[in-house]
């Protein structure tokens, strides 16, 4: 049947479909012209007209959200890199296992401790994977924990400002390894779309907004 054709066309077609598809006015004067050149002998049964014109209907319509849902997820990235971009210069606790030192000036490291632990061990990193610091804490409390690394060696001498890498381990009283959640806290700088989303820039490298805990005025 004809007409069933033409409706299997405009679906497989889609919304962006080129010049030599055929829309709704055309369907409707082949469906006529059909109409008018059947066997009158042997007519077609109107139900199988109903049923084509249903199925176009219904093509359109799909055609009609899919150009609506498009506008609207237009108009949600905007909104989204507006909201991203108002934390800028807000202070934020993010998860990460790195730190920077700048100036000359420390840094602080900060854990989350589901449990108490009875031995507490932060272990210092450079950017080629050589340990230039370990310090061993002892115990501490289940909850928030803060470390503030003075960016000395095992020496004590002053270490080049850069990127370090930092891991805190945990240890209950059976030796027994705490899982840590390690985060950093810094203020937003700006905002990334680099990458086709948005990444908060803070204390110089970009963040995922999944990584953040927390957000402060």
């Amino acid at each position: 049947m004809y007409a069933s054709n033409v409706v299997n066309r405009s679906a497989t077609s889609g919304p962006d479909r080129d010049g030599s598809a055929l829309g709704k006015d055309e369907f409707v004067k082949l469906l006529m012209a059909q109409l008018g050149n059947q066997d009158p002998t042997s007519p077609m049964d109107s139900q199988a007209f109903v049923a084509q014109l249903a199925q176009f209907a219904s093509v359109e319509q799909l055609q009609g959200l899919g150009s609506r849902l498009d506008s609207m997820l237009v108009a949600q990235t905007s909104a989204n890199q507006t909201a991203t971009a108002s934390l800028v210069g807000r202070e934020l606790v993010y998860r990460t296992d790195s730190v920077r030192l700048e100036d000359g000036a420390g840094a602080s490291v900060m854990a989350e401790l589901p449990s108490p632990a009875s031995t507490v061990t932060v272990t210092v990193t450079d950017a080629n994977g050589k340990v230039v610091r370990t310090v061993r804490l002892g115990a501490a409390e289940a909850g928030t924990f803060d470390y503030s690394w003075d960016g000395l060696d095992d020496q004590g001498l002053k270490l080049p400002d850069g990127e370090y890498k930092v891991k805190v381990a945990a240890a209950d009283e059976k030796g027994k390894s705490i899982d840590i959640d390690q985060r950093g806290r810094a203020v937003v700088s700006g905002v990334s779309f680099a990458n086709g989303y948005p990444e908060l820039i803070v204390a110089g490298k970009r963040i995922k907004l999944s990584d953040v805990v927390e957000i402060h005025a």
